[in-house]
């Protein structure tokens, strides 16, 4: 936590106060955590915990108050001194990660803040004891015998060096993670979180999580098995007298003695920690004289071997714990009488009872199980010995003669295989024995010094327990029988453990040894467990688990042990270590294939943050790791390891759709900027193929006073159009100086992303702001992405107001977009009416998505639909496609031909030629032009003085109305299309008043009868008397409707161009309407602006006329390249 400091001035020899150092401590004392939104990021995080910068404090005004640093005392807010900074590093404390947020959430409820007090270890007992521990457990004393016997000498030291290697690399990995900054509690997990990101550091670290768990259940029943076969083999509480029932009532008892022993060790584990370190050092040294036990026996069969004999029948080995003499027959007063063993394979005691016909054809073999080291049998026992379960355990030096019927076998007292065996079995079995690597890290935050004691614990553990198993590898099969061996419960030698025969001074060194080995790494696994889902639950990224986050005052995991107990439950109702142990490899193997993976990704990165004291690493090493992990994954069980990687993967899915957004700086992030630098760059060489094309769009949105979306649904538009795929960039602007504006910047920003969340819109969301909002588009539209992942269309909404707003900005700049689309070579979309556009929750039904393909502009209009109809909004549209044919196509031909090409470009859409033929221009199309120019002429006076205003006005009256009198009519009206203009008499005042005209909607057929329809407005200076007058002129009943004929003259002084272009958007109007007005979505060719810019405001009304009686309009301007190609 940053420590509060107070900078006193003292001039001029006088000290401060007492009364002021008494206030400034009370300060001190009472300071709470700011979460004020100056310490929140731009997206409402808060800013990186830092001890060193941007520190909070109670009081900022008596930071600084001297005249020496008077340069830089506007820096003193959030750049401390440096004579600060070096008192914090001194007083920094390593706390167990978590524990600061438990603190700030009891601050936030009023809680008194509680100091947290965790035992402080070094790295002998807080890192070397526990790895030492954790491997040198069940494994080595109940299982390595048995796979060396049965795997060979030759296949069980392959097994050693695979998984000692892969755990060696894996610790130099940790290492250098380790050693790259502070770990806090968690090690592995906060390790592998940091380095690859929330995902993957949660699902690694519930994995993990669940192995640790499991390892508990698996030391547990080791446990178990070594107290009731070797210890107490009479204190079974479930027995049975069928031979082919053995194997269950055992499974039943260790299920019992397994749950009484695991409430027993979490109930020592609730005390707490150091309890457990205690007891730790008692296990150890029971483990470490169990193995000097071992040497030392090995030492003393080269002098003199044990007398361990074994009984073989034949070559088969036998179980001599129900008979005390390994022969058939033995004479009492020179009378030949049956042993126990003859009645083990006969009717009764009789010589002449019937016998078996293996015991009858074989004689019965005595030989010693551990001959010593100098006696040759490491040769027999170099190569496998794989066999099916049930499989019976023969030596290969002693004769056998063969029986026929073996059907009673399984009820005779010979060693069987219990399960089958084969080389992947095995290195699943016994990788468990080599994952206590990381019981170091994961009690990181009890140790003064992680940084150091990690990599040096760790790997001295590591090379310690190599070189002991890789030993023992080789002892084992030079000093024991291979019949011995592979008996893997002892029962040829009296039920004694089988590594207990070659122990000096007695096998009871190793049983006790083995039991409390396996009682340690069982409470070692207990310990780390629940701290680990602790850190996991405290970084809050996976919702559900927060409330495994609490424990005891003293900072102790205790809902978190209750889970874990639950857990580790389910691991002893298996009851087998031979099943559970997979199960762990599986979960182990996959945390250290990401631990290696993390170091590799930061040293490739080369991030500036990636400076690991620990120098001895390198990314090969980390990949080799790497490839051994997911190897051994496959090789152990590969349905076991596509079980872990899909557990795994839905745990990774969840967190990155439930887990909260977290920014750790980690490699993954890194990953993504390289990669996607490198593609950036990549793009830029040349542009995307015609195949590749596809609409990156840059969305143009409006905001409302209050900064929020003005068209929302233009985002769902997006959405519809994209379906998530390609580039979506959302830009906005703001009228203003980024100085002014940059609250009002960040907060509409968020809006977009809150609007654009809501919508499912996929992309990025960049508000500018600028001088005026025509220069913030253009700069959107120029500058928007980045290298070659930049858009290529601009989709934006239709300015339905450009005619009632009083400024003619609006549609201005809508024509100045249009030209800078078409001068950037980027596609333009315009929507009308976007808010009648479909949500999408919503489902089109039946209807029609018309495309009206006027001219070709790279075959756009075709795409968009194919586009949409993929999103379930519009799925069940059909598409339509229509082309204008002129007087002199033949349009059967176009119907033909379009219709092949469709059928190449594989796009299901019927086909219409409209035929649109040479007409005179109508009267309607003449009075549309006439109100256009005039509304254009008087538009123009809005920009000029009162005097020159009203001059104007009265030149467009006389010109547009020579055959009106001017003052003797009251009441003249004119047709719906004719704009009413009143005589100007006298000016004297300046009021506001209104330009009436009327606009028609239908067509000139009914023009008479539109004659009192809803008028548009025009907003112009006007003098008082004027705008009553022509209020009551509006009022008077019986206004007459003009002739058409006698316009004439005005229709000469007409723009014939104008008149010409009006003419083909009436036309092609009234096409589409006849035969799309009922379809869901239009989609129009839109005609460029004109060259010449005096022309601007007719081009607004010649679109207007284009839509008009349309509901849903997307007008499309193709980019000038080809966007769509009829070749694979």
């Amino acid at each position: 936590m940053p420590t509060n400091f107070t900078v006193v001035p003292v001039e001029d020899g006088r000290k401060a106060s007492p009364d002021y150092e008494q206030d400034t401590l009370r300060e001190e004392d009472e300071e709470e955590l700011d979460l004020s939104p100056s310490r929140l990021s731009g997206d409402g995080n808060p800013k990186e915990n830092s001890p060193f910068i941007n520190s909070t404090y109670s009081d900022k005004g008596s930071l600084y108050d001297g005249k020496n640093m008077a340069l830089f005392e506007e820096e003193m807010e959030s750049n401390p001194m440096v004579s600060s900074l070096l008192n914090k590093l001194a007083n920094y404390t390593n706390l167990t990660q978590g524990v600061i947020e438990h603190e700030e959430a009891e601050n936030e409820e009023g809680a008194k803040k509680k100091a947290v007090k965790s035992p402080q270890m070094g790295t002998f007992i807080g890192v070397y004891l526990p790895c030492m521990q954790n491997i040198l457990g069940v494994i080595l004393f109940l299982r390595l015998p048995w796979i060396v016997g049965t795997a060979g000498i030759l296949e069980s030291f392959a097994i050693v060096f695979m998984c000692c290697a892969c755990t060696m690399l894996t610790a130099i990995s940790m290492s250098a993670i380790a050693t790259n900054g502070v770990v806090p509690a968690g090690g592995s997990y906060y390790m592998i979180s940091r380095s690859l990101g929330p995902e993957f550091g949660g699902a690694v670290g519930l994995c993990f999580y669940l192995g640790t768990t499991f390892a508990g259940s698996m030391y547990i029943l080791g446990t178990i098995e070594i107290l009731l076969t070797y210890i107490i083999p009479n204190g079974a509480i479930f027995t049975t007298d069928k031979k082919e029932e053995e194997a269950e009532v055992l499974l039943n008892n260790m299920r019992v003695y397994g749950t009484c022993c695991l409430a027993l060790m979490a109930l020592v584990v609730f005390v707490g920690v150091k309890y457990v370190n205690k007891l730790a050092l008692v296990f150890l040294s029971c483990v470490v004289l169990s193995i000097l036990a071992i040497y030392a026996g090995v030492i003393k069969t080269i002098i003199e071997p044990p007398n361990f004999p074994i009984c073989l029948l034949g070559n088969r080995s036998l179980q001599n714990h129900d008979f005390d003499k390994c022969q058939k027959t033995e004479v009492i007063g020179n009378v030949t009488v049956a042993t126990k063993l003859w009645t083990l394979f006969c009717d009764g005691t009789l010589l002449n009872a019937s016998c078996n016909e293996y015991f009858q054809k074989n004689n019965v073999t005595e030989i010693e199980g551990i001959p010593g080291l100098l006696s040759g049998v490491i040769s027999d026992n170099l190569w496998a010995n794989y066999g099916p379960s049930g499989m019976l355990v023969e030596g290969k030096r002693q004769p056998s003669v063969p029986a026929k019927d073996m059907s009673r076998d399984i009820y005779l007292p010979y060693v069987f295989n219990d399960i089958a065996t084969f080389f992947t079995l095995l290195v699943g079995i016994y990788f468990p024995s080599v994952t206590g690597i990381m019981a170091g890290s994961n009690r990181s935050g009890d140790l003064k010094d992680a940084q150091r004691s990690i990599p040096t614990g760790t790997i001295l553990a590591i090379a310690t327990t190599s070189f002991i198993y890789i030993s023992c590898v080789v002892l084992f099969g030079a000093c024991i029988e291979g019949v011995v061996l592979r008996d893997k419960f002892g029962d040829s030698v009296k039920r004694n453990l089988v590594i207990g025969t070659l122990a000096w001074p007695s096998p009871w060194v190793i049983v006790i040894g083995s039991f409390f080995s396996c009682c340690g790494a069982g409470l070692q696994s207990l310990t780390g467990a629940p701290r680990l889902l602790q850190a996991i639950a405290r970084d809050g990224i996976v919702p559900f688990l927060q409330v495994f986050g609490h424990g005891k005052a003293n900072g102790e995991p205790t809902w978190a042990l209750l889970l874990t107990a639950g857990i580790c439950e389910i691991g002893i109702l298996i009851a087998s270590l031979d099943a559970v142990a997979p199960i762990l490899s599986m979960f182990f193997l996959m945390c250290y294939l990401f631990v290696n993976l993390a170091c590799a990704v930061q040293t490739l990165l080369r991030t500036p943050n990636w400076r690991p004291r620990f120098k001895f690493y390198h990314w090969t090493l980390s990949f080799l790791g790497m490839s051994l992990c997911l190897s051994l994954m496959f090789i152990s069980s590969w349905y076991y390891a596509l079980v872990a990687m899909m557990i795994a993967g839905c745990i990774y899915k969840y967190i990155e759709y439930r887990g909260a957004e977290k920014e750790w700086g980690d490699g993954i992030r890194g990953l993504s900027l390289n990669a996607a630098r490198y593609a950036l760059i990549k793009l830029e060489e040349a542009p995307p193929h015609t195949k590749n094309w596809r609409p990156q769009l840059l969305v143009l949105l409006n905001l409302d006073t209050d900064l929020g979306v003005k068209h929302p649904r233009l985002l769902s538009f997006t959405t519809q159009l994209k379906a998530g795929k390609g580039l979506t960039i959302v830009g906005s602007v703001l009228e203003g100086t980024y100085m002014t504006k940059e609250s009002e910047s960040k907060q509409a920003e968020q809006n977009v992303k809150s609007a654009m969340s809501a919508e499912k819109t996929k992309g990025f969301c960049h508000v500018v702001v600028s001088s005026n909002l025509r220069d913030g588009f253009s700069h959107l539209i120029q500058s928007a992405g980045l290298g070659g992942m930049k858009h290529n269309a601009v989709l934006m909404a239709w300015p339905g107001s450009w005619k009632q707003t009083e400024s003619s900005s609006s549609w201005k700049n809508f024509i100045e977009t249009v030209r800078e689309t078409t001068a950037a070579h980027q596609a333009l979309l315009v929507a009308k009416n976007i808010d009648s556009f479909p949500a999408n929750q919503e489902r089109r039904g039946e209807g029609t998505i018309d495309v009206w393909w006027i001219v070709h502009d790279g075959g756009l209009l075709m795409l968009l639909p194919f586009l949409l109809r993929q999103h379930k909004v519009w799925r069940k549209c059909k598409m339509r496609i229509f082309t204008v044919a002129q007087l002199d196509d033949n349009s059967i031909q176009m119907k033909k031909d379009l219709q092949m090409f469709l059928y190449h470009l594989r796009l299901d859409a019927e086909v219409e030629v409209v035929e649109m033929h040479e007409s005179d221009i109508s009267a309607f199309t003449y009075e549309k032009t006439l109100v256009m120019e005039q509304r254009s002429q008087m538009l123009k006076q809005m920009q000029l003085s009162r005097t020159e205003r009203e001059r104007e006005i009265q030149s467009i009256t006389d010109e547009s109305r020579s055959s009106i009198k001017r003052k003797n009519q009251a009441g003249r009206s004119t047709s719906s299309n004719h704009l009413q203009v009143p005589q100007p008499e006298h000016c004297p005042q300046k009021n506001e008043a209104q330009l009436i005209h009327d606009r028609n909607t239908a067509s000139h057929a009914t023009l008479n009868d539109k004659a009192n329809s809803a008028p548009s407005r025009v907003h112009m200076t006007w003098t008082k008397e004027k705008f009553i007058t022509e209020r009551n002129r509006n009022r008077e009943a019986n206004i007459g409707v003009r002739d058409l004929f006698n316009m004439k003259p005005e229709w000469e002084s007409l723009n014939q161009s104008n008149v010409r272009r009006m003419h083909t958007a009436v036309k092609l109007n009234q096409a589409v309407v006849s035969k799309s007005q009922g379809a869901q979505l239009v989609l129009l060719n839109m005609p460029g602006p004109p060259k010449n810019r005096e022309g601007d405001e007719n081009y607004m009304e010649f679109l207007e006329v284009l839509m008009e009686g349309l509901e849903r309009v997307l007008l499309v301007r193709g980019g000038g390249r080809e966007v769509i190609t009829i070749y694979s």
